[in-house]
């Protein structure tokens, strides 16, 4: 929790809750609930599950026109790109932050979830009109839109609907203007702040650097939603439970022997967190 705290646009999944069946006679069984990544899913043309490695990271894609949800792998997505242009830093920079605190611990084998979906003509220019840039900017520095503060019945990092006439509500004239200025520097949540009027959320500017919030889009899974110039990605890490135990150092000795040269999920955290950051700026751009 410190550490969505710390930054609320994480990456890492969000579980919502651990429950358990009971059946007279029966084991117990356990069953975490978590928050999907892939979501709304609607229109997703293509999912991968991306390690960094290459050892077993290939899937047979389904037929065409195939109805089939298929989950792609490394080996899958070679000769692709996330195309993000201003938002790469961003991203470059989350999965970083999100990855070596897995490694600190001791997590590795986990895993970055990717899909995504061309944009409609209209997407493209809606996310940066007057209206739509306030409630963005709105819910991208308010404390509100962290996970560990969103309501109970709301997805994590989401917006009412209704809550845009109550945003428009608290703009003036100038808004228009500053509004303007974002759309023409690619509607960075930085310039948002800095175009603001005194008194506004701008001196908590460097709060939000620290914390790397991003311009969060104006759907109902922001915190895993990415617009790019042609795509939307959505990106997730999930699979965060798995610890470099002694069973895991004995696989990754057996997996060097059997795959010399080759690499493969079974690694130190260290070689993990760095292959799959390695991997994702060698993959966007």
């Amino acid at each position: 929790m410190e550490h969505l705290k710390k930054y609320p646009h994480s990456l890492l999944v969000k579980f919502l809750g651990v429950h358990r069946i009971k059946i007279p006679h029966r084991r117990k069984k356990y069953f975490i609930v978590m928050q999907s990544v892939f979501y709304p899913d609607d229109r997703i043309n293509s999912r991968y599950d991306i390690k960094g490695c290459e050892v077993s990271r290939w899937t047979e894609p389904a037929p065409e026109g195939s109805q089939i949800i298929v989950v792609l792998k490394d080996l899958n997505f070679e000769g692709q790109y996330i195309t993000l242009e201003r938002q790469r830093p961003w991203l470059l920079r989350q999965v970083e932050i999100d990855t070596h605190f897995l490694r600190r611990l001791n997590v590795l084998d986990y895993s970055l979830l990717l899909a995504h979906q061309p944009l409609h003509h209209d997407e493209r220019h809606q996310s940066l009109s007057f209206a739509t840039l306030i409630m963005r900017t709105k819910k991208s520095v308010n404390p509100g839109s962290s996970p560990v503060h969103a309501g109970i019945a709301a997805v994590p990092g989401a917006v009412p609907e209704d809550d845009s006439i109550l945003l428009l509500s608290e703009t003036n004239d100038s808004c228009l203007t500053q509004s303007q200025r974002v759309a023409s520097s690619g509607g960075s949540l930085q310039t948002c702040l800095e175009h603001s009027g005194p008194g506004s959320d701008a001196a908590e500017l460097p709060d939000f650097r620290a914390q790397n919030r991003r311009l969060l889009p104006n759907l109902k899974n922001p915190v895993h939603v990415i617009d790019g110039p042609e795509q939307r990605y959505f990106i997730g890490i999930i699979d965060i439970f798995t610890v470099y135990s002694f069973k895991k150092r004995m696989e990754h000795l057996w997996k060097r022997l059997r795959h010399p040269g080759r690499s493969f999920s079974t690694v130190s955290p260290q070689s993990y967190y760095v292959r799959l950051c390695h991997w994702v700026e060698d993959h966007t751009k």
